[in-house]
């Protein structure tokens, strides 16, 4: 009888537990219920933004800037310099108020980089800096053809702009300038210094041209901006189940990011007797051991705060799981893992990209090197990095070094709560079109504004450009692209963007 008792008494405790279990589940639940339909948008929109302008005309001067090979090649390679010179002066042609009133300086190593000042009427106040970069990558060789459009035609068909640089990122300097130059038409002048920034080797790490701007104007004693804003994610629809607006991501913080060289030194030889392990098995093995134990999750780290920010209007089940990760963090870790675009939020990637053996089908390579990119999530550090590939690989036969450059770490998280945030956030819901839901989140890639996390926590990343899968894979490769529309809708946003930055404390 007192067994049963017992097991009775356990029973009760078990219903008990749950029942606690379930009430804290449905509570945190309910309290991320969706908010308001509007979405919380401020809904009145400047006049600046909405004012008619030579539409026909703006798009020829985008599709000009497309026809100049602004390409960034690696050393020992060299850049096509008269090429950005001469972008240079068809940006001075095309927005000639801003040439007028705004000081433009050539910067950078080479100085091919632009700086622009717009000074504000109140010097006390915290600047400014609106980003972009005038350099494109290459187009691969033997693929021109490919293309619907030569690369560097900037043909106006079919509703787009055809060119490599289209979405990435002349888009962003052509229309901050054509915005600007229309601001000053309507007699605009901002109560706070503008600068507008403009690197010619982003698609190289921007160490010439965006850093340099940044330590220009940091020895000019020019620091603690109020926003600074550079390319980054678009807008998407059907993002996440439940949500049936489009959401407009906003880059807050980058993975940081490092290239490994891996170098197995053998004796060489003739095939015909090789030795137990060869150079290029030690290196296939020691790559095999580090995409076999991958890099360990970790759901605290920044990687879910777009989810987070957007689980409010997501289906029932993922309104659950996130607003209850004290409980469902196990089953998160694995469906997010799952999938590479997933699994990249919660982890620092391992990517082979490069492998170097051999000169002869029957010459055993004394050398063998691979190259081994790593994209590094907050906590993580290159150092952190290196020590684990030491760790994982644990051979002495192999060399582990930092391949051409020492890689970055992480960005620190702007402040994604903060005015600078909201005046963002304000513009993109004012410019529309409809509603739309802003959400922060990590980057993946690498941006110039790296290069201001340390000098304003107000650095965000965002294009306003919509972004489908079809137009993901044309970045960087095969038919480049940007819709008319969008290219005139980027122009308002900035237009609205000058106007609210002014509204900031």
């Amino acid at each position: 009888m007192k067994k049963v008792r017992r097991g009775a008494g356990v029973a009760v405790l078990v219903v008990m537990a749950v029942t606690v279990v379930a009430g804290v589940v449905v509570a945190r639940t309910l309290s991320s219920s969706p908010p308001d339909p509007q979405l919380g948008a401020d809904a009145t929109t400047h006049e600046a933004a909405l004012a008619p302008f030579d539409e026909d005309a703006a798009v020829a001067r985008f599709a000009e800037a497309l026809r100049y090979p602004t390409v960034s090649v690696p050393p020992p390679a060299e850049r096509d310099t008269a090429a950005f010179l001469a972008l240079h002066r068809h940006l001075d042609q095309s927005y000639p108020l801003v040439r007028e009133h705004l000081t433009r300086e050539r910067v950078g190593r080479p100085a091919l980089s632009l700086l622009y000042t717009w000074e504000g009427t109140d010097p006390s106040r915290a600047p400014v800096v609106l980003m972009g970069h005038l350099d494109v990558v290459p187009v691969i060789p033997g693929t021109e053809d490919e293309w619907t459009h030569p690369p560097f035609s900037g043909t106006v068909a079919d509703g787009a702009v055809w060119g490599r640089g289209a979405m990435d990122d002349k888009v962003s300097v052509l229309a901050v300038l054509q915005a600007v130059d229309l601001l000053l038409a309507m007699g605009h002048r901002p109560s706070r210094t503008i600068y507008l920034a403009f690197g010619h080797d982003e698609e190289l790490g921007g160490a010439d041209g965006a850093s340099a701007i940044a330590d220009l104007l940091e020895s000019r004693g020019v620091r603690d901006f109020a926003m600074v804003l550079d390319e980054g994610p678009g807008v998407t629809e059907g993002l996440a189940p439940g949500i049936d607006v489009p959401v407009a991501m906003v880059g807050v913080a980058e993975k940081g990011y490092v290239s490994l060289e891996l170098t197995v030194r053998g004796e060489g030889g003739h095939s015909s007797v090789p030795p137990s392990a060869t150079a290029i098995g030690v290196l296939a093995e020691a790559i095999s051991e580090l995409e076999e134990h991958p890099f360990p999750a970790n759901l605290d780290a920044g990687g879910l705060v777009m989810l987070e920010a957007l689980a409010p209007h997501m289906a029932q089940r993922f309104r659950v799981a996130l607003a209850n990760r004290w409980l469902f963090d196990p089953l998160l870790e694995r469906t997010l893992s799952a999938e590479p675009q997933t699994s990249a939020l919660i982890r620092t990637t391992t990517a082979a990209t490069m492998f170097t053996a051999g000169v002869k089908d029957n010459v055993l390579p004394i050398d063998a090197s691979a190259t081994v990119n790593f994209r590094i999530l907050p906590g993580e550090t290159v150092v952190s990095v290196i020590e684990r590939v030491r760790r994982v690989i644990d051979d002495e036969r192999v060399t582990v070094a930092t391949a051409n450059e020492s890689g970055r770490d992480p960005s620190p998280f702007s402040d994604f709560r903060g005015p600078a945030f909201r005046a963002l956030e304000a513009s993109i819901r004012q410019v529309g079109p409809g509603p739309v839901l802003v959400a922060p989140v990590l980057l993946m890639g690498g941006t110039d504004a790296t290069y201001y996390a340390a000098r304003s926590p107000n650095v965000l990343r965002f294009l306003p450009v919509r972004m489908t899968d079809g137009d993901l894979v044309r970045v960087h490769g095969t038919d480049e692209r940007l819709r008319v529309e969008d290219y005139l809708h980027s122009v308002r946003f900035f237009l609205q963007l000058v106007k609210n930055v002014d509204a900031l404390p």
